[in-house]
């Protein structure tokens, strides 16, 4: 059984790489905003805005808790 040290290890990895996940999703995210905006479709364009928002805030909570679990 893991200790907690190696326990919190494990979870900021895992954080860590669904923090990846997260980016590359920002990022697709935003090209596809950028050309439905080139299209024409601002509704859509503020939807996708909107929705890349709560990714970049969400990104920065999941920072903080995989800078803290490295901490402890």
């Amino acid at each position: 059984m893991p200790t907690n040290t190696e326990a919190h290890i494990i979870t900021a990895d895992a954080l860590t790489l669904l923090l990846h996940n997260q980016h590359g999703i920002a990022a697709a995210l935003e090209e596809l905003a950028n050309w439905i905006k080139s299209q024409g479709g601002a509704f859509a364009t503020q939807n996708a805005l909107t929705s890349l928002q709560v990714l970049d805030d969400n990104a920065q909570a999941v920072t903080d808790a995989i800078n803290h679990l490295r901490q402890s």
